[in-house]
C-alpha cells in the first residue's frame, strides 16, 4: 500500500521584507520629527545683551562660590536677607537689586534669590556678568 503524503500549503512570503520597511519608516520619522515638546504658542527667546554700562543705584547682593551672601559688602545670612530687602524696598519702592554671583557658583544658589526678590515686589533685578574680553582680529583665545 502506498501512502500519499499530505501536501503542504505553499509557503507564504517571509515577513523579513516587511520588518525592513517598518524599521526604515521608524528611522525616517525619527530623523524628520521633533523630539521635544512644542508650546501651543510662539516662543521667541530673549537676545542677550552685554557691554552696556550697569545702571546706577540700588544695592548689590554678592554670592560666593559656596553660596555665602553679602549685601552691599556686608555678610548676611539667607534667613536675614528677606527682612533686609524689605527694608530697602520700603525706602525706595523702585530700587534695583544687582546680583553678582561668582562664576563657579551653582545656579541653585542664585535662582532662588531672583524668585525671592520677585516675591518681595522687587521689579528690577540685574544679574551682573563679565563681558567677553575683546580679542585682536585673527587671534584665538
Amino acid at each position: 500500500m502506498k501512502l500519499k503524503r499530505a501536501s503542504r500549503p505553499p509557503q507564504s512570503e517571509t515577513i523579513i521584507a516587511l520588518i525592513d520597511v517598518v524599521f526604515f519608516l521608524l528611522v525616517f520619522f525619527m530623523l524628520i520629527g521633533r523630539m521635544d515638546a512644542t508650546a501651543p504658542f510662539d516662543v521667541v527667546p530673549p537676545q542677550a545683551q552685554t557691554g552696556r554700562d550697569m545702571p546706577a543705584g540700588g544695592i548689590t547682593l554678592a554670592v560666593s562660590e559656596e553660596g555665602d551672601l553679602a549685601l552691599d559688602g556686608n555678610g548676611i545670612s539667607a534667613g536675614a536677607l528677606p527682612a533686609a530687602l524689605t527694608k530697602e524696598l520700603t525706602k525706595d519702592p523702585a530700587f534695583r537689586l544687582r546680583i553678582n554671583a561668582h562664576r563657579d557658583a551653582d545656579l541653585r544658589h542664585v535662582l532662588p534669590l531672583v524668585t525671592q526678590a520677585e516675591a518681595l515686589g522687587i521689579l528690577d533685578v540685574i544679574l551682573v556678568v563679565t563681558p567677553e574680553r575683546s580679542l585682536p582680529s585673527g587671534s584665538r583665545p
